[in-house]
């Protein structure tokens, strides 16, 4: 039996001998993208860089990347959706091409997975109008011994890459056709890779970024890269011929915990718990708002299928189990039992009271006065075999549609020019502050966790007690200081340990490359990081702490807002 951790240092190992660097994971939430919630692939760090900004590291990459899918919450249950999965992922960026990615990706699963080739299934782009059919992606898949039967034909809404639709692809904007990898389970031989039966599993899907949208059709791109995604979890059942992922020893321990069974509601329970330990790890917290909201209802789910089950769960003993499987990753174990018993502990009343209610009163007054999430009553009604009238609820709470409505589209509209220079000042204004709070608090304060809005920025620190007025007086005092002293701000690119040494901080510094960025604001702060920001930090204005508060054990919190300076017209 192959293991996911053996799985993904094979997968490491096979790239990096064949001159790929390896490059370390990012954060599930993401530090400098107010344009998302949560990292859902391992193409979405990578974006610049395929789409033209040189990679520190060179052309050939390979990583396994943590991911978060708020959008599949719903989905788990089944055999194979999670909502925390690792993407595999390898990219080219302007180096080989197809003929190199399916020829290695191919001997990857059949000698190093050791994948039954006649159980391997391959999609294709069918063409269309505007786009001739890959007839490369066939000849090769042919030559690797893929039968024609095995070979399948979709269009852009299966097998074609680009940042927004097909059809609405702004001019200049790369894409290309992708071929995906599937691998056939057995079973009813009545449908086809993309059928949703069970027979059927995605294993990874092969990106050809190959053309650049044009005002008369698509032309080829000067420089074509290479985005390969695989979940490990997903490669793993297949390495064992096990259609259900969560029979892997990715979920096994934590399924043995629960009790041993594997059903729907110990996925959802297992998935959900795993995800969350996760989150928490990272310094996040459950709240009403933005990624909080998120991590709040799959814990919430999560206790509503242990109570339906009759659990009385000792949620240290699972969070042992997912701290054992994945040792590389997770550091707080204790932090994240405290959070994990609280958050549980707390909705418990909730949800005794809910459950109680739930045919005596309405939804809307569930969740308005007695605070029962409307997402596990609309689930509840669908186990009852009722509908849930949404759009009227929607109405009557309209809160609760705005926050959807944020999680769906982002914390504001990226692109927009005045946003991006208003979030870039608040960047920098954020370095200003963590230095601040280092020399007036002392060197024990680390930042845990950033949010910034084009309104204000979010900034968590490890200190255990309130700060005084004084303190926040003497914090902001320094930082409008640093703003009137017109300082450069210095972009350095250096090797990460020398960073180190010369004391640039870093918040989660493991998911830095060896080569990286530094930001130096004169001798007053040095800290690695992605950017951007000001060139001066006269153009952040006036800095102002509005509140400060508890985040958690030992973790404090403050918001801040900076009234800027009025632009220079060029």
């Amino acid at each position: 039996m192959l293991t996911g951790t053996q799985i993904r240092q094979k997968y490491l190992d096979f790239f990096t001998k064949r001159g790929h660097v390896a490059i370390p994971s990012v954060p599930l939430v993401p530090e400098n993208d107010p344009t998302t919630l949560f990292t859902g692939s391992g193409m979405q760090p990578m974006i610049p860089y395929l789409l033209g900004q040189p990679h520190p590291l060179g052309v050939r990459l390979v990583d396994s990347q943590k991911c978060f899918r708020a959008q599949d919450i719903e989905e788990v249950g089944d055999n194979r959706h999670d909502t925390f999965f690792e993407m595999l992922g390898n990219w080219s960026l302007g180096d080989y091409f197809k003929e190199e990615q399916l020829i290695w990706i191919w001997e990857f699963f059949t000698e190093e997975l050791s994948l039954d080739p006649k159980r391997l299934y391959v999609s294709v782009f069918e063409g269309n109008a505007e786009v001739p059919k890959d007839q490369e992606a066939v000849n090769i898949w042919k030559s690797l011994g893929v039968a024609d039967d095995h070979i399948y034909f979709y269009g852009v809404k299966k097998n074609w890459w680009a940042r927004s639709s097909f059809e609405n692809m702004p001019v200049g904007e790369p894409g290309g056709p992708d071929s995906e990898v599937f691998y056939d389970f057995g079973g009813s031989h009545d449908c086809h890779p993309n059928c949703d039966c069970g027979r059927f599993m995605e294993i990874g899907n092969n990106v050809f970024m190959t053309y650049k949208k044009t005002d008369s059709g698509f032309e080829p791109l000067a420089k074509k890269n290479i985005d390969f995604g695989g979940g490990l979890e997903r490669l793993t059942a297949a390495a064992n011929n096990g259609p259900d992922i969560f029979k892997t020893d990715l979920f096994m321990p934590i399924i043995k915990v629960l009790g041993g069974e594997i059903s729907p509601a110990t996925r959802i329970i297992a998935d959900h718990i795993k995800a969350s330990v996760f989150l928490i790890d990272e310094g996040l917290l459950p709240s009403n708002k933005a990624q909080g909201y998120f991590l709040r209802r799959l814990l919430r789910r999560a206790a509503v299928k242990m109570k339906q089950l009759g659990m009385n769960l000792e949620f240290s003993k699972v969070i042992t189990a997912i701290f054992e499987i994945y040792p590389m990753y997770l550091k707080n174990m204790a932090n994240v039992n405290l959070e994990i018993s609280r958050e549980m502990a707390n909705f418990q009343k909730t949800l005794d009271q809910g459950l109680k209610l739930l045919d005596k009163v309405s939804p809307f007054d569930l969740f308005q006065s007695y605070g029962f999430p409307i997402e596990i009553t609309e689930e509840l009604y669908k186990q009852k075999g009722l509908n849930l009238d949404r759009e009227a609820f929607d109405l009557q709470l309209k809160s609760h549609r705005d926050l959807s409505r944020t999680a769906g589209k982002g914390m504001f509209k990226g692109g927009l020019q005045d946003s991006s220079e208003i979030t870039t000042r608040y960047h920098t204004a954020t370095h200003l502050l963590h230095a601040a709070l280092r020399k007036i608090l002392g060197s024990h304060v680390s930042q845990k966790g950033s949010n910034i809005t084009s309104e204000r920025l979010r900034f968590d620190f490890s200190h255990p007690d309130k700060l005084t007025s004084e303190q926040i007086l003497q914090i902001e005092g320094l930082v409008n200081q640093k703003i009137n002293e017109d300082i450069e701000v210095n972009k350095l690119e250096m090797k990460k340990d020398e960073a180190l040494k010369m004391g640039a901080l870093a918040f989660f510094p493991e998911k830095y490359p060896d080569v990286t960025t530094v930001y130096k604001i004169g001798d007053y702060s040095m800290e690695l990081c992605g950017g951007p920001h000001v060139t001066s930090t006269s153009e952040i204005g006036r800095f102002k702490i509005n509140r400060e508060e508890s985040a958690g054990a030992g973790i404090r919190r403050i918001y801040a807002t900076a009234l800027f300076p009025p632009q220079t017209k060029e």
